[in-house]
């Protein structure tokens, strides 16, 4: 009960954090800023027609790392954009592996790990749960319970394995949350991508959410959301919903000051839609290059 009410009463803490936090989070030497990422599935439309042009317009446009997604079926991605200067630390993959193991020993989770550490990745990061998987809370507890153990599989060869969320395991099943289950079941492995539009699409506040983290975040997804929705929505939101950094009601300052104290390696742009994945990208960079 501490848990979720530690998570559900933010607005106070939020309008805190905004009077109190420095103006200087993105400044030129803050390391997310130094090394910002972008996950690349906000480009997959031109990533088909034109890979390496599109790879070369997100370091002209000066993110300085990339996490794609698909693997390990994305290798060409992890392969070009490391011929181009970016760097490749994380990726999305094919996460039934883990979630869905075909046998007890994990094999083919095992075959992607091999492959990551051979593209010298260090994070592996679940992007999404089926519908079948997260019917109730004892889905959730059957996913976090495989998850523990690919982790365990993953930190042998030096790879964290994560979790990223989107709204719908923050709905409210019984008396818990399939979010409140990962919280309580995910061992000391088991790492969180936290996407911080998502937690705001189920009406919670950020910065709450990373710092009740602490130590327990990998990296973080930053993007805005649109001013004006019917919030919570956990689900269906429009695509206007994802917004540039800056063009929303998410602030990022404390967010990024929240991410350096709770341990956070890497953050990454992203936006799931846009009439112009490009110029957004670029927008976003603006934001963070406060111009």
């Amino acid at each position: 009960m501490q848990r979720r009410t530690f998570f559900r009463t933010s607005a106070l803490a939020s309008l805190m954090a905004g009077s109190t936090q420095s103006l200087l989070a993105l400044a030129n030497d803050n390391i997310y800023r130094k090394n910002i990422g972008l996950q690349i599935y906000t480009l997959r439309n031109q990533l088909k027609e034109d890979l390496k042009g599109t790879l070369k317009a997100v370091a002209d446009a000066g993110y300085k790392q990339v996490e794609p997604y698909g693997f390990p079926g994305g290798q060409k991605m992890v392969d070009v954009a490391k011929d181009l200067g970016l760097n490749v630390h994380s990726t999305h993959f094919d996460w039934e592996a883990a979630v869905n193991p075909s046998d007890g020993g994990f094999s083919e989770f095992k075959k992607i790990i091999d492959q990551a550490k051979e593209s010298g990745l260090s994070h592996l990061v679940v992007p999404y749960l089926h519908n079948k998987d997260r019917k109730n809370l004892d889905d959730y507890k059957r996913v976090a319970g495989n998850l523990n153990k690919a982790a365990v599989i993953a930190k042998k060869s030096g790879i964290q394995l994560s979790y990223h969320n989107h709204s719908f395991e923050f709905q409210l099943m019984q008396d818990s949350t399939g979010f409140d289950i990962f919280v309580q079941e995910f061992g000391e492995e088991m790492m969180f991508e936290v996407d911080v539009f998502w937690i705001k699409a189920a009406n919670l506040d950020p910065v709450s959410l990373i710092k009740g983290l602490s130590g327990r975040i990998s990296q973080l997804h930053l993007k805005d959301i649109k001013k004006g929705l019917d919030l919570p929505m956990y689900g269906g939101l429009p695509k206007d919903a994802f917004k540039e950094l800056g063009n929303g009601i998410i602030s990022m300052e404390p967010i990024i000051e929240a991410a350096k104290a709770a341990g956070v390696v890497h953050c990454h742009v992203e936006q799931d839609q846009s009439p112009d994945p490009i110029a957004s990208i670029k927008e976003s960079m603006a934001y963070l290059k406060g111009l």
